[in-house]
């Protein structure tokens, strides 16, 4: 599948509901259980979103659009939400996630992208020369992959539960 902005916003706009489905009024056990030493929870996944809505999407895409002639991103804490999350409740991180991702995608609706600028580029601290179409890709597929992620931790939370079932169900293998 080609990147294409309109079909990126379908899921991009989606994703905060999704969140608010799968986990609002959940015991503490779904939220914040992990799969073992150094995983995260579905607490900390959402926390990580927020870090990312606060540091990453748009303030890349606002570096790679500029005319600056040193575009080169910071490096993005993975683990911030560890720190900014602590004694916050899921439903106010769902909230302020739902709130800055609303804001953000109309400040990406505002850039009004062209095809030539989504072949604009930025130096990644780790990756090297990136262009804005793969941000803008990469920030879906993150959204996605961060899903499958809480979805998955989940569902190992009955993996010793399910008995031989545990063979038909991929996710509890992995």
């Amino acid at each position: 599948m080609t990147y294409n902005l309109d079909q990126a916003l379908e899921i991009l706009e989606r994703t905060p509901n999704t969140l608010n489905i799968m986990l609002l009024g959940l015991s503490d056990e779904w939220i914040y259980n992990n799969e073992g030493d150094n995983t995260w929870s579905a607490f900390d996944v959402v926390g990580h979103l927020i870090h990312g809505e606060k540091t990453d999407w748009i303030v890349r895409i606002q570096i790679i659009l500029s005319d600056s002639s040193n575009k080169v991103f910071e490096s993005f804490d993975r683990f911030a939400q560890f720190g900014n999350s602590k004694d916050k409740t899921l439903q106010q991180l769902l909230k302020e996630f739902s709130e800055l991702r609303t804001e953000n995608l109309k400040k990406l609706k505002d850039f009004k992208i062209t095809e030539s600028q989504l072949k604009m580029k930025a130096a990644h601290p780790e990756l090297g020369e990136v262009r804005l179409k793969e941000l803008l890709a990469c920030w879906v597929a993150h959204d996605l992959a961060h899903i499958v992620q809480i979805a998955r931790v989940m569902a190992k939370q009955y993996k010793d539960e399910v008995g031989p079932w545990k063979a038909f169900i991929p996710i509890l293998n992995t």
